[in-house]
């Protein structure tokens, strides 16, 4: 099987995830995972996709004709990561928001050769103290020779230094 990764950004709509999904199926393809929003108006997501060799390129050319209702790109996917036995660390970040969070978290990650695998955030009303609220949940895969307890105890003096409370998942 090969593996494609779509790129999907419209309007927002009933119906978007449906068509897709239907060229997909259509295609003999297989829905693998996907992380799917509505963002301020817009519907955006990005989908992994299993298609055999022979039916990619039929796959990709009927994804085209989404133009119009959506932009979608098809990517060639990798495939696994090479490295020995990564393993994944799972925190959260909150905090007033202000700009910069996200850049300088994903800054201390990479500096440790942490991979973002998945990232969630989010902004809402402070109820009690006024303002914005920024929350984030973040999930990295680490390399088996990078040292967790040196990425922690960095992502632990960056939350005292932007001032958010950083909390490990068990």
């Amino acid at each position: 099987m090969t593996t494609l990764v779509l790129t999907v950004v419209g309007d927002d709509r009933a119906g978007l995830v449906s068509a897709v999904a239907d060229i997909v199926d259509a295609h003999g393809g297989n829905w693998e995972n996907s992380e799917l929003a509505e963002l301020a108006g817009a519907f955006a997501g990005i989908v992994e996709v299993s298609v055999t060799p022979e039916r990619a390129d039929d796959l990709r050319a009927a994804l085209e004709g989404l133009a119009g209702t959506l932009t979608v790109t098809v990517h060639a996917g990798s495939g696994s990561l090479a490295d020995a036995a990564p393993r994944s660390v799972t925190f959260d970040v909150v905090g007033n928001d202000r700009p910069g969070i996200v850049r300088e978290v994903s800054a201390a990650l990479s500096a440790h050769g942490a991979s973002i695998e998945r990232m969630s955030t989010q902004t809402t009303d402070a109820a009690m103290a006024g303002g914005r609220l920024f929350e984030a949940s973040i999930t990295a895969t680490v390399a088996a020779d990078v040292e967790v307890d040196d990425l922690v105890a960095e992502l632990e003096r960056l939350a005292a230094e932007i001032q958010v409370d950083v909390t490990l998942a068990d």
